[in-house]
């Protein structure tokens, strides 16, 4: 039976709305009152819902959604979608990981330690675990807890990427928690030895820490987008932290805030910093 014509433009009208509404969903609401919103979906996540539907208990099926929905900054309803692959599947690890890195991005810390915990109770070798473990317990301000996760994730690296990032914040780490013979002598073996993308930022920052490239040069014209901005001014401002210069320190983690680039781990530390820097 034929739908008449203005059932049909109601209904994609609906669709629509829905759509936009996702798209423009209120993520992280900042300390300042800053909200901060969700993209539109270009198609990856209706693929990847028709997927689900097709295969409704497949939990590689929910973390592909939850991935789709991520990469347009949508973290909560990734967070629902991570939620409904564990009711399928309570025990697989990956799903906590997932869901744990997703709370951090939106800043519910406590929510984060639990998924991440209980994850590391079903496979305390997941690289995805053990590296934003690390990345948490850096922003809680725990160095020496941070320092052990990375140190274990960084073997467990599985692309070239992964152990640079791994690589950078187990130095970032170690040197934080004034264990600076130790952050030196790591940096010195080189375990950063996979092939990466050009312009990687955790690249450029290992450069830096290196001596190979001066802070002034850690950005090229090249690095505007958001994300990008906020990383390296987070390792810049950490840099000149671990160095002893506060001010600079400071101004590089406004610059990571005023980037834009909410959902970068640069300007989720960068918050933390600024704030532990006015107690």
């Amino acid at each position: 039976m034929k739908l008449p014509i203005r059932t049909l433009f109601v209904a994609a009208a609906l669709t629509f709305s829905v759509s936009i509404a996702t798209a423009q969903s209120v993520q992280y609401r900042s300390p300042a009152g800053l909200e901060y919103r969700a993209q539109a979906d270009t198609g990856p996540i209706a693929r990847a819902k028709a997927a689900l539907d097709a295969d409704p208990r497949n939990v590689q099926r929910f973390i592909a959604l939850g991935v789709a929905q991520s990469g347009v900054r949508q973290f909560r309803e990734a967070i629902e979608t991570f939620t409904r692959g564990i009711a399928v599947a309570p025990n697989e690890a990956m799903l906590y990981r997932w869901r744990g890195h997703r709370y951090l991005s939106v800043r519910e810390f406590a929510k984060a330690t639990a998924d991440l915990k209980h994850g590391y109770t079903l496979d305390s070798t997941n690289y995805g675990i053990l590296y934003h473990t690390g990345v948490l317990r850096f922003v809680q301000g725990d160095f020496n807890g941070a320092a052990a996760m990375f140190a274990k994730a960084q073997p467990r690296a599985p692309d070239g990427g992964e152990l640079a990032g791994s690589t950078d914040w187990l130095w970032m780490s170690l040197s934080r928690a004034r264990r600076n013979a130790e952050a030196a002598a790591m940096l010195a073996r080189r375990p950063d030895t996979l092939p990466t993308t050009p312009g990687y930022a955790y690249v450029s920052r290992l450069k830096m820490y290196r001596g190979e490239i001066a802070p002034s040069a850690l950005f090229s014209p090249s690095d505007t987008a958001d994300v990008q901005v906020a990383t390296l001014s987070f390792g810049l401002g950490n840099w000149y932290l671990v160095h002893g210069d506060t001010a600079k320190a400071k101004a590089a983690f406004q610059r990571a805030i005023k980037s834009g680039g909410w959902p970068g781990f640069g300007f989720i530390v960068s918050e933390a910093e600024l704030k532990r820097m006015r107690k």
